[in-house]
Parts: structure tokens; C-alpha cells; sequence
């Protein structure tokens, strides 16, 4: 039995509009977008909303912010307790340079924990990766590189450092 299909012409593939990274802190999430926009270039606060009353937010909580993070739309709330981030959303941050890399390392780490291949958790708990621009083509083309050897050299890492994947990555 063939089932019938129904047209979206001129609607698109679906109703989705947008997508939108939502962070939604335990408490202090307008510190966090505030840190987050002073160290990430081309970032800035569009809207940032407090509570006004004691309710689920306590007064002067962060009820919404609306801010970019290198070009990118997020928003962010104080949820309470009951919020807390896993370390398998992250957000990944490409670098072209070992300077940039080095300087939001140690923004970010401070207050936080350093990880493993690029990753790390900032004071709030948010997961980021911190990589090379250069690592999406050091792990892909083998034809050009030693794949493997760079991704032995990334494995041993927790800060990436550009000239050890690359080393790694021209030997034969």
C-alpha cells in the first residue's frame, strides 16, 4: 500500500524557524554570559532581563538573556537547583592560532577543569572544546598526513597544541 505524501511547497523542508543554544545555569547565568562575551571576540549582550520578585527565579536572578558568542544567537537562564550541564553538550570553539588557543584555555579554566583532547569545564560548569582549525583536516585526510598519528599525539593532550598534531601528522 503506497502511502501519500503531503507537498511543503514554499514552506520549507519543515516549520522550523530557527535553532537557538539555550544555557540554562543553576544560578549566576548573568555572570557567566557577562565572562563569556568579554572573552569571546565578536560577542555582545542583546537583552538581559532580571526577576523582579522572589518566584522560581529569586529577585535579581537572570529570568533571560539574549546574547552572541562569535556570531552565534544563545540565550540563558538562572534555573535553580534542579540545572546542571553535562559534558556531552559542549561548545566548540575553533581557533586558528596557538595564542587564541592559549588565551581562552586559561580564561576558561580558571575556576574550572581542564580535560582531556581539547576540552575543558568552565566555573559554571559548561563544557567547551577548544580546537585548531587545522585539526578537522589533520583527522580526516589521510591521503595527505598521518590521521592516526595526530589523533595518538591529540589523545595524549589536554590543552591542544598545533605544532605536536602537525609534527604528528607529517610523520610517515
Amino acid at each position: 500500500m503506497a502511502t501519500k505524501r503531503r507537498s511543503l511547497k514554499g514552506k520549507g523542508p519543515s516549520g522550523v524557524e530557527s535553532i537557538t543554544t539555550c544555557l540554562a545555569f543553576k544560578d549566576r547565568g548573568e555572570e557567566a554570559v557577562k565572562f563569556y562575551v568579554s572573552v569571546i571576540p565578536n560577542s555582545k549582550i542583546t537583552s538581559l532581563n532580571r526577576s523582579e520578585a522572589d518566584g522560581m527565579i529569586p529577585k535579581g536572578g537572570l529570568q533571560s538573556a539574549t546574547f552572541t558568542l562569535g556570531g552565534r544567537e544563545f540565550t540563558a537562564f538562572d534555573g535553580g537547583p534542579t540545572f546542571s550541564f553535562a559534558v556531552g553538550m559542549s561548545l566548540m570553539v575553533m581557533c586558528r592560532t596557538q595564542r587564541e588557543i592559549d588565551r581562552l584555555w586559561e580564561k576558561l579554566t580558571k575556576g574550572g577543569q581542564p580535560g582531556p583532547c581539547g576540552w575543558l569545564t568552565d566555573r559554571w560548569g559548561v563544557s567547551w572544546q577548544i580546537i585548531p582549525t587545522s585539526l578537522g583536516k589533520m583527522l580526516s585526510d589521510a591521503e595527505h598526513g598521518n590521521t592516526e598519528a595526530a589523533v595518538k599525539a591529540m589523545l595524549k593532550m589536554g590543552k591542544l597544541d598545533i605544532a605536536t598534531l602537525e609534527r604528528a601528522y607529517r610523520e610517515r
